[in-house]
């Protein structure tokens, strides 16, 4: 049986927190992209600021409160069956350490230098950094 065609784009949320030069990945599991590397995040929500939609996400999974967050670019993926936008919002300050809140949807967070990302990225963040260059998401870093 063939997965159905969601035809509306879906907005997705990533959560880019980042300290001292790191980025906070996990291992997706269970879900689309299951073994992939990915940020915290999820779907923009109804009502919902794209600032408001990256803090929960973040809370959510990581138990991480965001203190500032930036926007920063967006991807634009076709994705198993379905059409992502995902906008990257990049948190430079938060208070607590990760913790795996979602064990069904994450093996656990670690950080990574951008120059040694682990593969393989979620589509999303492969197309952050192809179009957007490590370069550039690096300074948000500093």
């Amino acid at each position: 049986m063939e997965a159905e065609v969601t035809t509306a784009p879906r907005v997705g949320i990533s959560s880019m927190v980042l300290k001292e030069g790191k980025v906070l990945l996990g291992r997706r599991v269970g879900s689309s992209g299951a073994g992939s590397w990915a940020t915290p995040g999820g779907h923009l929500e109804y009502g919902e600021t794209v600032e408001g939609g990256a803090a929960r996400e973040l809370l959510e999974e990581t138990g991480l409160i965001a203190k500032t967050l930036h926007r920063g670019p967006y991807s634009n993926n076709l994705i198993e069956h379905h059409h992502y936008v995902t906008l990257f919002v990049f948190i430079t300050k938060f208070e607590g350490e990760p913790i795996c809140l979602e064990p069904q949807k994450c093996e656990g967070w670690e950080w990574f230098d951008w120059d040694d990302l682990p593969e393989p990225l979620i589509p999303g963040m492969q197309t952050l950094v192809k179009e957007f260059g490590l370069e550039k998401l690096k300074q948000f870093s500093l």
